[in-house]
């Protein structure tokens, strides 16, 4: 078994150094990473074709938008087979305020990332959205004091 990653040294500073900042042009990610141009680009557009680099994203203010206070939910549903997880995944997308979902291993079956304005916010979206959901048993929240690390 080959365990060698098929990236080399120059694939993953690029991986890196767009990582943190998404928008820097060829030019200056070539000179970062001491390559010309031209190879910079190949390697830029396999890297995508590949599905190293799956696409760009603006990094949001979200207290500019008022979309600062996050919560986290655990989350336990009464049933998990297939049908039962496909259905709350399907309704789960509909929920513009959960920001992420994770199916578990452990003592809970999801765990959810809300984005609101405020706790008052949040508690609507618990009571009108999130516990309406299919096959929810109950949910536990946690809510986070501040963001060491994004």
């Amino acid at each position: 078994m080959n365990n060698k990653s098929p990236l080399d040294s120059y694939d993953q500073q690029i991986i890196k150094l767009l990582s943190v900042d998404g928008r820097l042009p060829v030019t200056e990610l070539a000179r970062r990473i001491g390559i010309s141009k031209s190879p910079c680009q190949v390697r830029l557009k396999r890297l995508q074709e590949e599905g190293y680099i799956l696409g760009f994203r603006a990094i949001i203010n979200q207290a500019k938008l008022q979309r600062d206070h996050v919560a986290f939910a655990e989350v336990r549903l009464t049933d998990t087979r297939e049908e039962a997880l496909d259905k709350f995944n399907a309704a789960i997308k509909d929920v513009s305020e959960i920001e992420q979902c994770h199916l578990i291993a452990g003592s809970f079956d999801y765990l959810l990332k809300v984005r609101t304005s405020d706790i008052n916010a949040y508690r609507k979206v618990l009571a009108e959205s999130i516990s309406r959901l299919p096959y929810i048993a109950n949910t536990s929240t946690y809510v986070s004091m501040q963001s060491i690390k994004d």
